[in-house]
């Protein structure tokens, strides 16, 4: 029988994805390893491999085509000795990939793989569509569906917020949280209008008002759904330092220009993520990320620096910062940057870390208060270097750079006194530079 191609799980929060290009056509000989298609997922488009030979016998979604769910068959792949004529009754097979087929080509998509199509004994194993009170099927994602099951609510009263109207998890977990419609009685006085309460109210509020619908994308979607997720689920507090920068811009100017021959120029942001680092290894308790059931204390130090693109931002994260010199984190924070700017980072290079860094100082904001990224214990907001009236230690008053951080902690993870201690140390790092470089 033909070989089933399933759509693949590149990143853990992947449902679905967009094929945006085929690179075969129907005819073309493939083998393993070969690049087939181009797959955007809800941060990067990634090139898809093919885990088997054989020739195309068939592609069953079109490219360009948007919201297709992780393990819905996208072609089919031809044998030795196989024909065309084979094609109808793999077409019409349940869905399940070939043996020694690999559908998630790396560790990061088994896991999402795992997590949209669970494998286990009875009726979670394999769970048939939904269907409304008209008969009609219901469309939903396969991790919808389980929960929904699991948590004994009915798909077909459900709204969508997914590509063409599919109910996803977010839509689940929403119905389990709102409260049912109170019973009401016949009133003459007139109703007062209740809170907007789904997206099809949303836009009937707004329909006589002149506007433009922006559909969201994968990347909008996923960032609407974890930042909800960590403000709902993470019990976040907030510990705020002004830190002089002086010493630093002092040895930066210095350090620049020795470095210049070299064509390297160092950031204040470098600055930043080497202190951020260097912190992280003065306090090992804080270099911790929540697990669910357990805390897990890091020992290199993972950081990640968010980075602003078109429509969203990625997290890209430096591994073993610690141990990288000032010029080695600058050079790799550059092609990160760029490259995520591209949307061209592997999964592997934007998830991770325990820490992380949002710096809207080159936007002139003084200070403000970073949600946190799960699963990471921290994330340091940094503001603009300004220049202020300071007192110093003789009593006397002085001008001095100063720069206020705020770091976003999850109190599930570090208390305040260990918070305050990490901030504390990442400030000792800034004011007095040559100590993270001893």
């Amino acid at each position: 029988m033909p070989i089933q191609i399933l759509m693949p799980a590149l990143s853990p929060t992947m449902e679905d994805g967009t094929l945006s290009r085929w690179l075969v056509k129907e005819g073309d000989s493939v083998a393993s390893g070969d690049v087939i298609a181009e797959i955007e997922t809800d941060k990067a488009t990634m090139e898809f491999e093919a885990a088997d030979e054989g020739t195309v016998g068939a592609i069953l979604v079109p490219e360009g085509t948007a919201g297709v769910a992780v393990n819905t068959p996208i072609a089919l792949l031809l044998a030795e000795g196989e024909s065309a004529g084979d094609l109808d009754s793999a077409a019409a097979a349940p869905v399940a990939p070939a043996a020694g087929a690999d559908t998630a080509p790396s560790a990061a998509g088994a896991t999402a793989a795992a997590e949209v199509a669970p494998q286990g004994a009875g009726e979670k194993a394999a769970r048939p569509a939904p269907q409304g009170r008209d008969g009609a099927r219901v469309f939903a994602s396969p991790l919808a569906r389980r929960i929904a099951a699991d948590r004994g609510i009915d798909l077909s009263a459900l709204t969508g917020s997914g590509p063409r109207g599919r109910i996803v998890r977010a839509d689940v977990e929403t119905a389990e949280t709102r409260p049912a419609p109170a019973r009401t009685t016949p009133s003459t006085q007139t109703p007062v209008p209740s809170r907007p309460a789904a997206t099809g109210d949303v836009a009937r509020l707004y329909a006589d008002r002149p506007h433009r619908e922006i559909a969201l994308d994968g990347m909008r979607r996923t960032i609407a759904d974890r930042l909800s997720e960590a403000k709902q689920t993470i019990p976040h507090f907030y510990l705020r330092r002004d830190i002089r920068l002086d010493a630093l811009l002092d040895l930066r100017a210095e350090m620049n220009a020795g470095l210049a021959a070299r064509g390297v120029k160092l950031s204040v942001n470098d600055f930043i993520i080497k202190a951020c680092a260097h912190a992280l290894q003065q306090v090992p308790a804080a270099n911790a990320v929540w697990a669910g059931d357990r805390i897990l204390q890091l020992e290199p130090s993972d950081v990640a620096v968010a980075v602003a693109v078109e429509g969203g931002l990625f997290t890209p994260v430096l591994r073993d910062a610690q141990a990288k010199s000032l010029s080695a984190l600058s050079a790799e924070m550059k092609d990160l940057a760029a490259r995520a700017r591209d949307r061209k980072l592997a999964p592997q290079e934007y998830q991770g870390g325990s820490f992380a860094i949002s710096n809207l100082g080159m936007f002139g904001i003084d200070s403000f208060d970073a949600v946190i990224n799960p699963p990471h214990g921290a994330i340091l907001a940094v503001g603009a270097g300004v220049k202020k009236p300071v007192v110093t230690e003789d009593g006397g008053l002085a001008v001095a750079t100063v720069m206020t951080a705020t770091l976003s902690v999850d109190h599930r993870v570090i208390d305040g006194a260990l918070g305050a201690e990490l901030l504390a140390a990442i400030v000792e790092a800034l004011e007095n530079p040559l100590v993270m470089l001893a």
